[in-house]
């Protein structure tokens, strides 16, 4: 049976378990949500996210949703194939891996996502003015994270070691966006992350999730 994910392709959170799918090759059914209807708040969608939120995946009887966890089931069920995002096979690589994937959910996410969000979702969606403010408060939280990130990859290809894993996979979206805005400076600021970051977004999986990240596109 086809794993069915319900999302939209321009999301974030979408956009994450996307590249996971593509790294293992898996098949599955992108099944869009129409945001601007409401969709999302209906029972049909509910029944698979109670909190209304995309995106949720079904694989058989099997519902989940929020992308990390979705993405983990993904990186699990497929680990025999063409790669280990979870680095199952090595406690120590693995306990490592979730180290970082920890630190991109309680660290990197809750610092960049604000920018995010009154850079482009704000102005965009909303045809509101961003708050500056905020996005200054977090660009120099967000500067603190990749400090941390430039001293880590002098000693790693990657965050959790001289291997890619979800660790690295979790970061694509957000930064991929972030770079539409001034503040991609905060990558290009430091050689190890812009070099990781360029390394990271050139993946043949992520290069087939990225043309349907549209949102901040000039038409």
């Amino acid at each position: 049976m086809t794993i069915k994910l319900y999302g939209v392709a321009m999301s974030t959170c979408t956009a994450k378990v996307l590249a996971c799918l593509h790294e293992y090759g898996a098949e599955f059914e992108l099944v869009p949500v129409n945001l601007q209807n409401g969709e999302h708040k209906q029972p049909a969608f509910l029944a698979k996210n109670p909190f209304g939120q995309i995106p949720a995946l079904e694989d058989g009887d099997l519902t989940l949703f929020e992308s990390r966890s979705i993405s983990t089931y993904v990186a699990e069920k497929f680990k025999g194939s063409s790669c280990d995002l979870l680095r199952s096979q090595n406690p120590k690589e693995a306990a490592l891996v979730k180290t970082w994937m920890e630190v991109e959910s309680q660290q990197f996410s809750p610092a960049i996502s604000p920018i995010f969000y009154q850079s482009i979702i704000v102005p965009i969606l909303y045809g509101g003015s961003p708050n500056q403010a905020i996005i200054d408060e977090s660009a120099a939280k967000l500067g603190k994270v990749l400090d941390v990130y430039e001293k880590k990859l002098s000693s790693s290809k990657y965050l959790a070691g001289d291997f890619y894993s979800l660790a690295d996979l979790h970061h694509l979206t957000y930064i991929y966006y972030l770079m539409k805005t001034p503040y991609g400076k905060l990558i290009n600021e430091r050689p190890r992350v812009k070099a990781w970051w360029e390394d990271i977004s050139s993946r043949p999986a992520f290069k087939k999730v990225a043309p349907g990240l549209t949102l901040g596109d000039k038409n």
